[in-house]
């Protein structure tokens, strides 16, 4: 699918793209207004229309993944509530023996997350996912969401990339046609972000559903001893 020889590092997104989205979805689209409901003694109905209202007027922003942000607008305790599910944070199946699949191969690991620093300490935490990275890297060092052509001119210089031979993945096709227009040489969609809800259809960028579909590829990229 890729042309390997001509990829240095590869930089992935975590949540849907290396972690199950499925955690987010449940957080955000239930518990949250599950807790504003009981908190300002409205219907859940009404509380989902609440938030779902307040996430739209800033999605696509630093804001939307901010979780300082959320805290102060919503008057919930963001931080705890996650701490409260943590046993729903779960990496996908196929994540980690492609990411040790990219180490044998030469391949630099670089997690590139809009996730607030608090949420990727807390993911970190209860999962193996810093077994299978390089670095690590929050657009929130930056101030700018990996939407912004900025955020990937930070990036770029913090880690000296040649953004020509970089793969990036990502669940999100507005991103990644961000990361093409910053001179990301490669990009890659990942169509099942939740393992609950159906496949997503990406349009102008090609898409996996398992990475063990890139395998065989990254096989012959490995030299041999």
């Amino acid at each position: 699918m890729f042309p390997w020889h001509k990829i240095d590092t590869v930089l992935l997104d975590m949540d849907g793209t290396l972690l199950d989205l499925h955690f987010d979805n449940h957080f955000w689209l239930t518990l949250v207004p599950q807790q504003l409901s009981q908190q300002r003694q409205i219907s859940v109905a009404e509380a989902q229309q609440l938030v779902e209202q307040s996430y739209h007027k800033v999605e696509g922003t630093l804001d939307w993944y901010c979780i300082d942000y959320w805290q102060q607008k919503l008057g919930l305790d963001i931080l705890t509530l996650h701490y409260s599910l943590v046993e729903r944070i779960q990496m996908r199946q196929d994540s980690m023996p492609f990411l040790q699949a990219l180490h044998r191969a030469g391949k630099q690991r670089i997690l590139m997350t809009n996730a607030h620093p608090k949420s990727l300490e807390l993911k970190l935490e209860h999962t193996d996912l810093a077994h299978g990275l390089d670095a690590t890297f929050s657009s929130h060092e930056t101030g700018y969401p990996k939407e912004h052509p900025l955020f990937w001119e930070h990036a770029i210089k913090q880690f000296n990339l040649d953004p020509s031979r970089c793969l990036f993945v990502d669940d999100n096709e507005h991103i990644l046609e961000a990361s093409k227009k910053a001179g990301i040489g490669f990009q890659l969609g990942i169509s099942n972000p939740d393992s609950q809800k159906p496949h997503k259809e990406f349009f102008d960028f090609p898409a996996i559903h398992d990475y063990q579909m890139l395998h065989q590829d990254l096989l012959t990229n490995i030299k041999a001893p």
